[in-house]
């Protein structure tokens, strides 16, 4: 892995971390938004912009701005402070975990674009789908095949996020919606 991807994996862990352990709800609202954006950037490096897309859109963009304006219409305590007491050693075991999991895991993946990665060392999936996307489902485009039908549930489910983020927007704002 290069530099940039372990800054970046520091960058989301303490963003993570910052989140959870801040009591201020505008300073977490604004953390999270940051976390999300580097989860985006995280996952453009690992060549997946259809997914990085759709965290920059939802994630860092449509949630922070749906709690940024619930919170600025309603009421915020004036004793909210920014860090409660911590648990020490709570943190230190969830710590611990997350440490050794890393060490375990982030040096048995693949670097990006390694030609041995299983997704390359197989090229008769992708083959597959190239081949065979009209004849099973009809359709002309095979990407489209692949997210209406290979992927359908998946899909369905983005736009439903996708649509309850829309709803979400028009009731924080106060707009009426007609079907």
């Amino acid at each position: 892995m290069s530099a940039f991807a372990y800054v970046l994996a520091v960058f989301i862990l303490a963003t993570a971390v910052a989140t959870a352990l801040f009591r201020d709800v505008l300073s977490t609202i604004i953390v999270f938004g940051a976390y999300s954006l580097g989860m985006a950037i995280l996952y453009t490096f690992l060549l997946a912009p259809d997914v990085a897309m759709t965290e920059a859109a939802i994630g860092a963009g449509v949630t922070t701005i749906l709690l940024l304006l619930t919170i600025a219409r309603t009421a915020r305590p004036a004793t909210d402070r920014l860090l409660e007491r911590i648990d020490a050693p709570a943190v230190a075991v969830v710590g611990a975990l997350v440490v050794v999991l890393c060490t375990a895991v982030l040096p048995e993946m693949y670097a990006v674009g390694d030609p041995s990665a299983p997704v390359w060392s197989n090229p008769d999936v992708t083959q597959y789908y190239i081949e065979n996307a009209y004849e099973d489902t009809g359709v002309h485009n095979a990407v489209t095949a692949v997210l209406a039908a290979y992927r359908g549930f998946d899909t369905f489910g983005e736009a439903v996020v996708v649509f309850a983020a829309g709803v979400s927007t028009l009731l924080v704002l106060k707009r009426e919606v007609f079907v």
